[in-house]
């Protein structure tokens, strides 16, 4: 249904700019006056035409099932080529073909921002709205400063304060191993490494960032989980079988690619007078970097690593496998906890009431978090503010 009329839009566009571009250049070369728009101007012009009526029809004939892909496919088509038509027709030497696109790009530009805002709007209200269903079965001050948490029990019980606490632990031990690494790495790839270590070393990192989190988990699970319960025993520790930090440890090596990467764009953006300024006064290369260099690029380094903040918090997948599923309130790493978003995954997992206090409790963690998340933005947006100075 979907792959004709897409086909036939396609074909469409492509051919009216050969043919509107083409219908210029001849014009220009028949015509020895000056032409306020350049050829490329006149075929998207009539191309953006063609691809946004194309759509326009296809979504809509799409709404009626008595209409075939066939059918839909002509009828979009020949609205796509009407469309183009009139742009087309109009190509001459004072058709001002480039402030007419640029115009239909800008409209396209302010109805995406304002259709990604109205979305974030949707879902937020949403989340508000089912989050007050919540708080009018269970009180908001026992949800926030409950410290049991057992959505499934007999009596159910949705004290927040576990999952804080688990969520806060996981993160730490991530940024804990995530922000030395990514930050040394970055610092030596933008200021030591050679072109040729720095054209392998960079790549080879950031394939890490592409390795599913599925995978991530499964390594915790098998690899890490079991190697820190035995190192534990055999020091004399207790440790579960599922702990906080080995989804810590591997989870930190999920964000080590978000922020090396970052963090070496942003200390190569440091201007080299910066640097030869440090030389001149005699300092040496590693005074350098930490005096002068990392100063000037800790606002953007302290984003990447609240953007690191965020990312972890978000995980799911990594916890479920090697941190579990109790919401115990422990601040020990060696202990099972679990996050704010595996029980919004786990509460909305299958077929659920969502009349019910255990599937509404979902929307009400939604909610904390994207507080929570909203704060750290703020903080890195203040930071940021703080230190942040202009150079030359």
């Amino acid at each position: 249904m979907t792959l004709w009329p897409l086909l036939a839009i396609t074909v469409t566009v492509i051919a009216a700019y050969l043919f509107s571009s083409r219908r210029a250049i001849a014009l220009r070369l028949n015509n020895t006056g000056s032409f306020h728009s350049l050829p490329s101007y006149h075929g998207l012009l009539a191309a953006i035409s063609a691809l946004l009526a194309g759509l326009a029809a296809f979504v809509l004939l799409r709404q009626f099932a008595a209409f075939s892909a066939p059918e839909v496919a002509a009828a979009a088509g020949v609205i796509a080529i009407a469309a183009a038509a009139l742009p087309a027709s109009k190509v001459g030497a004072t058709f001002r073909a480039r402030p007419a696109f640029e115009a239909i790009v800008l409209a396209v530009l302010i109805a995406s921002s304002v259709v990604a805002i109205l979305t974030t709007a949707g879902i937020f209200a949403s989340v508000v709205f089912e989050s007050l269903v919540f708080f009018r079965e269970v009180g908001i001050f026992e949800f926030l400063f409950g410290t049991h948490w057992a959505p499934t029990g007999t009596p159910p019980a949705f004290g927040f304060i576990p999952l804080l606490a688990g969520t806060f632990l996981i993160t730490f031990i991530a940024i804990l191993v995530a922000a030395p690494l990514g930050l040394f790495s970055a610092v030596y790839m933008a200021e030591y490494a050679t072109s040729n270590v720095r054209s392998v070393a960079k790549p080879l990192l950031e394939m890490l960032a592409g390795i599913p989190t599925v995978v991530l988990g499964f390594f915790a699970a098998l690899t890490v989980a079991p190697f820190i319960r035995n190192w534990g025993e055999a020091v004399g520790l207790n440790v579960a079988s599922e702990s906080a930090l080995a989804a810590g440890l591997v989870m930190g090596m999920m964000i080590v690619p978000l922020i090396s990467s970052l963090s070496d764009d942003i200390i190569n953006a440091v201007p080299q007078a910066l640097r030869d300024g440090s030389y001149a006064m005699g300092a040496t290369k590693s005074e350098t970097i930490k005096r002068v260099v990392l100063p000037a690029a800790l606002p953007g380094i302290v984003s990447a690593v609240m953007l690191a903040v965020s990312r972890a918090v978000g995980e799911t997948m990594i916890v479920v496998m090697a941190a579990g599923l109790a919401a115990n309130l422990s601040f020990n790493p060696l202990d099972a906890v679990t996050t704010i978003t595996v029980q919004i995954a786990t509460l909305l997992v299958g077929d659920q009431e969502f009349d019910s206090a255990k599937t509404l409790s979902a929307f009400a963690l939604g909610l904390v978090l994207f507080f929570f998340t909203l704060a750290l933005n703020y903080i890195a947006l203040r930071i940021v503010q703080k230190y942040k100075q202009q150079y030359d």
